[in-house]
């Protein structure tokens, strides 16, 4: 196996994070454009986990596994968004306190200094499980299919996690280190899978993927789909069922 093509379709895969941030932070996106994009790329997302990661995942190692990775993917983001939102909360009221003023976006949704990085614990915990998929897939040649899809996916992530982060005051230089952290850590969880992770029973490579899934799933439904349907409900299910549809005619057609 090729460790460079495995790291080099990782970096390209999960790399996307950066696009994605580069364009929420060096240009104003009004908030209907971002709500936009996070719809079209929550549909991606879904089609991308069901089409790409849990089907393989159950025909490579039966059904049991895919259960138990996708839910336990699902119980790690959401204790991991429940985390970061209390603390944005706790922020929030000692911010208040120290203004003597309340402190109106303590609240969970909206400029919560928590969203953006809510949304980034989710690229995380599906960044590396996906980024394993794409090194193992790498071992017949560069996965086109599932890195463009992942890759696809991963563009609505940053600039979502990007405008959450620039309207909560983060610098430039803390969120362009969070995401290129991410993709550093994947491409690292991509060789490391196709180097160890080879010969592994397929049970417990299906039990990878799917808590990718799990995770994926679950930072949909909690960050983008509600963030986007506030802010332009007609649409988000257009959207998101023109992403679904983009994403299995390039997973057909590749």
């Amino acid at each position: 196996m090729d460790l460079g093509i495995a790291a080099g379709a990782a970096a390209v895969g999960i790399g996307t994070l950066l696009l994605g941030a580069a364009w929420g932070w060096f240009w104003n996106v009004p908030r209907r454009v971002v709500a936009g994009v996070m719809a079209f790329g929550a549909g991606v997302m879904v089609a991308t986990l069901a089409l790409e990661l849990v089907a393989e995942a159950a025909d490579g190692g039966g059904v049991w596994p895919v259960v138990a990775g996708f839910a336990g993917g699902a119980v790690l983001y959401v204790a991991g968004d429940r985390v970061i939102a209390m603390r944005a909360r706790r922020r929030a009221r000692r911010a208040a306190v120290d203004d003597g003023s309340r402190n109106i976006t303590a609240r969970r949704g909206g400029d919560t200094p928590g969203n953006g990085g809510a949304i980034a614990v989710g690229a995380l915990l599906d960044g590396v499980p996906e980024a394993m998929v794409i090194g193992l897939s790498a071992a017949s040649g560069f996965p086109v299919a599932i890195v463009a899809a992942i890759g696809l996916s991963n563009v609505p992530e940053g600039l979502a996690g990007t405008v959450a982060l620039k309207r909560s005051g983060r610098p430039g230089w803390q969120i362009f280190v969070l995401w290129g952290g991410i993709t550093a850590i994947a491409t690292v969880a991509a060789v490391v899978g196709a180097a160890a992770l080879a010969d592994a029973r397929p049970e417990m490579l299906a039990a990878m993927v799917a808590l990718a899934a799990g995770a994926l799933m679950a930072m949909v439904c909690n960050a983008m789909i509600p963030e986007a349907f506030e802010e332009d409900h007609w649409a988000t299910g257009l959207l998101a069922a023109a992403g679904f549809l983009v994403a299995f005619v390039l997973n057909e057609l590749t």
